[in-house]
């Protein structure tokens, strides 16, 4: 199974896959296929950078470069999960080229994420809630076709899981996730070693 996770900045997407990580499913990420890069070329990774290096990347290279090289990374018959889909193309290219792909969103109140984003305390990040909507908004619909485009991956994922509330929460909901979406008696790789 493919689980795609994506959400706004600080609704839970870190909580979620750490807890699919200890359910047996491999993590990637496309936003490392970025970090890579920016590395390679001797750039230091802030988010700004990020987001701007991703729009030149997909401008590049196509708005599904980064789910096509994080795809050759699937190892068959291994459940993965995979971060940081924020482009309707990447949503595409997932669920025609992983078998039994899934695409969850998760969210939670701004006022919580932005008290999440704080509490983290990640280099870059907003200091203000009003900069954090700002950003945010320019995040949900781009105008250029290498932008993040958020709404639309919203809009295409299978799943909505709420996260305004203590993390076993989260997990309950993504449990019954997992029992809806596999078939009875299959089970995680993890689970069935």
């Amino acid at each position: 199974m493919i689980l795609g996770v994506a959400g706004r900045n600080a609704a839970g997407k870190g909580a979620a896959l750490a807890y699919l990580a200890g359910r047996g499913f491999r993590v990637l990420s496309l936003s490392d296929v970025l970090r890579d890069e920016l590395a390679r070329a001797g750039v230091e990774e802030t988010r700004e950078r990020m987001i701007a290096f991703g729009r030149e990347f997909r401008e590049r290279e196509g708005p599904a470069a980064l789910a096509t090289r994080v795809l050759e990374q699937i190892e068959a018959g291994r459940d993965c999960a995979i971060d940081s889909i924020r482009h309707p193309a990447e949503v595409d290219t997932l669920a025609q080229g992983a078998e039994h792909f899934r695409l969850l969103w998760i969210d939670a109140e701004p006022a919580l994420r932005f008290e999440r984003m704080r509490a983290r305390g990640r280099p870059g990040d907003p200091e203000s809630f009003e900069v954090f909507r700002e950003l945010e908004a320019r995040e949900l619909r781009g105008e250029r076709p290498g932008d993040q485009h958020l709404l639309a991956v919203e809009a295409a994922a299978h799943d909505r899981v709420p996260n305004d509330g203590a993390v076993d929460e989260l997990e309950a909901r993504l449990d019954a996730l997992l029992a809806r979406y596999r078939p009875i008696g299959e089970s995680s790789e993890r689970e069935s070693r």
